[in-house]
């Protein structure tokens, strides 16, 4: 396919880069130009403007939060303004089930069409084709897209005709794994705090009855302290939060532990904790049992 990808950051530049081994024809775009080169050696198209990456069968856009994808969707020289009529905005990003609402609008008012996809999976994932992606939109533009998922993920799950469903779906695992984390964070502090070891207790758990990738993955980096450099950055995992409690707004669903990581949330980015991965969330309550050194 031809298709267009905007947004190489730690995630979207694995993730164009399995495009193009893939055999697409792909035209990438970047704010920073220094990123577009390796991709440009492996063998995409540099697009010096958004409306460049425009011109295919589909555009992908892979960016951290709904203002950078209102920055390049938006205006005559934007996706909506230069995609063909019938072409595909697939959003990749995780964004605000309003914003998703928007834009499927928006494209569908221009004669365009609009597939949300946001993914799970952390930047190795993404390098390796080993994403999770859950989609939604019409049934032709999903079957449009699944040569693109194909390259990018090892599966992917489809969760209706409503692109907003998509981002709901991706918001709400993003709620549970920072309950993980907070979660696993306090209970180590617990033991630690006793004079149990971080690392055995990980594998204890993780070997009988948490064996899911989240409480191996974070409980590692837990036990670690490695919170640096981070694969998905603490104000990001804020920034998931805050529209989680939106939608939940929204529905009138209260979700009184979701307004718990707000704040813990909060607490981590006021004590430095910006370019710190989100895992660093589990560092706190060693923090405030006075383990600050553990």
């Amino acid at each position: 396919m031809k298709v267009g990808f905007i947004g190489l950051g730690r995630m979207g530049a694995g993730m164009a880069g399995n495009l193009v081994q893939a055999g697409h024809e792909v035209t990438v775009y970047n704010r920073t130009p220094s990123r577009v080169q390796a991709l440009v050696e492996r063998g995409a198209r540099d697009a010096a403007r958004v409306r460049d990456a425009c011109q295919g069968d589909a555009v992908i856009t892979m960016l951290a939060d709904d203002s950078a994808v209102e920055g390049v969707v938006y205006g005559d020289e934007a996706v909506i303004g230069r995609l063909g009529k019938g072409a595909i905005h697939i959003s990749m990003s995780t964004i605000s089930v309003a914003l998703s609402e928007r834009l499927a609008a928006a494209h569908r008012d221009v004669g365009q069409r609009f597939v949300a996809a946001p993914v799970f999976g952390r930047p190795d994932a993404a390098a390796a084709a080993k994403l999770f992606i859950v989609a939604a939109g019409t049934p032709d533009a999903l079957d449009a897209c699944s040569p693109l998922f194909e390259a990018m993920g090892q599966k992917t799950l489809t969760v209706g005709n409503d692109p907003p469903a998509a981002n709901l779906v991706k918001l709400s695992g993003n709620f549970l794994s920072a309950s993980v984390i907070e979660a696993l964070g306090e209970a180590m502090a617990l033991v630690g705090k006793a004079g149990v070891d971080r690392h055995q207790y990980v594998d204890l758990l993780t070997s009988t009855i948490f064996p899911a990738p989240a409480y191996k993955i974070y409980g590692q980096l837990i036990a670690d302290q490695q919170f640096e450099p981070a694969a998905f950055a603490a104000p990001l995992g804020h920034k998931d939060i805050r529209l989680t409690l939106a939608a939940a707004e929204a529905l009138r669903v209260p979700m009184p532990f979701a307004s718990v990581l707000h704040d813990r949330f909060l607490s981590l980015l006021a004590h430095g904790g910006e370019r710190m991965d989100w895992s660093a969330l589990g560092s706190l309550a060693a923090k405030d049992s006075g383990q600050a050194d553990r």
